[in-house]
């Protein structure tokens, strides 16, 4: 007798809600390719501020040792900040109910009297670097630590006007006091205090290197986010975050930390081993050692282990005798191995592409065709100048506005209305911060595109002057005009200023 089974709508219906939507994909914990797959929820606390200082000590370690990692860095570092970014004074000047000649004049001589502090060690509270010098060093501390701190100390000196200081702090130092860490108080953590809001307040400064090998009692001191009469910033803090509630930033090694490490290891054993496969080492073995021999020995004062009777060292040419019933296993390391460059290209792509910096512009090797390597150029400038936007606001523009109320509060530049209409500070704060241009492969191609932009009213030409030379558009015209009146009055004509000035319209010839 059979027995026919039927399975209810209801049933059916169950098993399909069961196996529905993500839980068949991403969210399967039962197939084979998943099965194995150890993941765990967590917060901002567990998954990133407790493993910063491991991350941090480990990107410190890649870049003095792994030559790829040193190379990354700086590259990113020369791209976005290279020698400074320079001011560019914008102001507002239609609120601010100025002509454009005011402006111009306003603006020139604020430059002016930045440079006088920016290009002076003086602005550096170490006396060690000048505006320019302190953006790299902050930048490469940014991306190697994950974070960097910066202080806005008063510290008057003979003969410079200005009083205001940048004070570089080393991301270690703004840690947790110990007694904090100890009671377990969360409203501090890696030295960032928050309050019941979760809006960070103050920053917990160590007055000596927490690893430092001092002897010295370690003390700490709270620095206020903002001064509470003033609202004026008492600290810059330099980070990218990747989620909210975040505190302390992560090296932007840190996806790749691994991929780094296993491939500095590889690269020293593949060269170890071509060392290894170059020396020519000859074994003799001999019944009677008293006899000379052809050849020399290591000198003993070059050998390693000079004083260890069972080590035998290999060198350029070098004879070594074996002992009485003692023979040589002949090894071939089979160096240089030809598949070293093109796995190497493999993982160097695979880390480029989570540093956003293609790994031509990597490696330094441009072999591809000039629209390959210029599509490779352009999608690295898209992260340069993103991150030259969170330098400028986050870095440079905050000191430059410090700066500027310092100048004003001290009647060295004229202001009306800085220190009580908000809108009219900003109005006078504007500015522009620009850096090193983009390389050019074909200049030619670069040059002839700048002027169809301009001449089609895509671009200006004070634009393209900064993106082709980093220049700037007014003082070169300025300068032109005094060449070609000097070529002018020395007998020396200019075929492009006798073309644009000498040449007549054409006669209309159409009926």
């Amino acid at each position: 007798m059979s027995i026919n089974r039927v399975r209810s709508p209801s049933g059916r219906k169950r098993a399909r809600v069961v196996n529905q939507g993500y839980s068949q994909h991403g969210a399967n914990t039962r197939k084979n390719s998943l099965a194995g797959w150890m993941s765990s929820l967590g917060s901002v606390l567990e998954d990133i501020e407790r493993n910063v200082p491991k991350l941090r000590e480990r990107s410190r370690d890649l870049f003095m040792g792994a030559p790829l990692a040193t190379g990354a860095l700086k590259t990113i570092r020369t791209n976005v900040v290279g020698s400074g970014l320079k001011l560019n004074s914008q102001i507002d000047y239609e609120y601010l109910g100025m002509t454009l000649q005011e402006a111009d004049d306003w603006e020139t001589k604020v430059e002016r009297e930045f440079a006088l502090w920016a290009d002076s060690v003086h602005c550096d509270a170490q006396r060690m670097n000048n505006f320019y010098e302190l953006q790299q060093l902050a930048f490469l501390s940014w991306l190697m630590s994950g974070d960097c701190f910066s202080l806005l100390p008063i510290i008057p000196r003979p003969n410079m006007p200005y009083d205001i200081r940048v004070q570089l702090i080393e991301a270690d130092r703004v840690c947790t006091p110990l007694r904090k860490e100890l009671s377990g108080d969360h409203k501090i953590v890696n030295g960032v205090e928050i309050n019941h809001l979760g809006e960070v307040v103050a920053y917990h400064i160590a007055q000596n290197h927490p690893h430092s090998i001092s002897l010295k009692c370690n003390d700490w001191t709270r620095v206020p986010k903002f001064g509470k009469a003033t609202g004026r910033p008492n600290i810059i803090h330099l980070m990218e975050s990747e989620r909210p509630e975040q505190r302390r930033g992560v090296p932007i090694l840190a996806p790749v930390i691994e991929s780094l490490k296993q491939l500095a290891r590889y690269s020293e054993a593949e060269l170890m081993a071509a060392v290894v496969s170059g020396m020519f080492t000859v074994f003799i073995k001999s019944e009677n050692p008293q006899e000379n021999q052809l050849g020399e020995a290591i000198p003993e004062e070059e050998q390693l282990d000079s004083y260890d009777d069972d080590s035998y060292e290999l060198g350029n040419g070098s004879i070594v005798a074996l002992g009485e019933n003692e023979s040589i296993q002949e090894s071939n390391p089979g160096r240089p191995n030809t598949a070293f460059d093109g796995f190497v290209t493999s993982i160097c792509r695979q880390i480029g592409s989570a540093l956003e910096v293609p790994y031509e512009l990597l490696l330094k090797h441009f072999t591809a065709s000039y629209s390959a390597s210029r599509a490779a150029l352009l999608e690295a400038w898209k992260m340069f100048k993103m991150r030259r936007s969170w330098m400028a606001a986050d870095f440079c523009q905050p000191i430059y506005e410090e700066f500027l109320a310092e100048g004003v509060a001290k009647g060295r530049i004229h202001a009306p209305g800085f220190f009580t209409d908000p809108l009219a500070r900003k109005a006078y704060s504007t500015a522009e911060w620009n850096g090193p241009s983009q390389g050019q492969i074909d200049p030619l191609k670069e040059v002839n595109a700048a002027q169809k932009r301009v001449e089609n009213g895509f671009s200006t030409r004070t634009r393209e002057t900064v993106e082709l030379g980093n220049g700037d558009f007014f003082r070169n015209h300025r300068l032109r005009v005094v060449e070609e009146q000097l070529r002018r009055e020395g007998g020396v004509t200019s075929d492009v200023y006798e073309e644009s000035t000498t040449t007549e319209p054409k006669e209309n010839n159409e009926d």
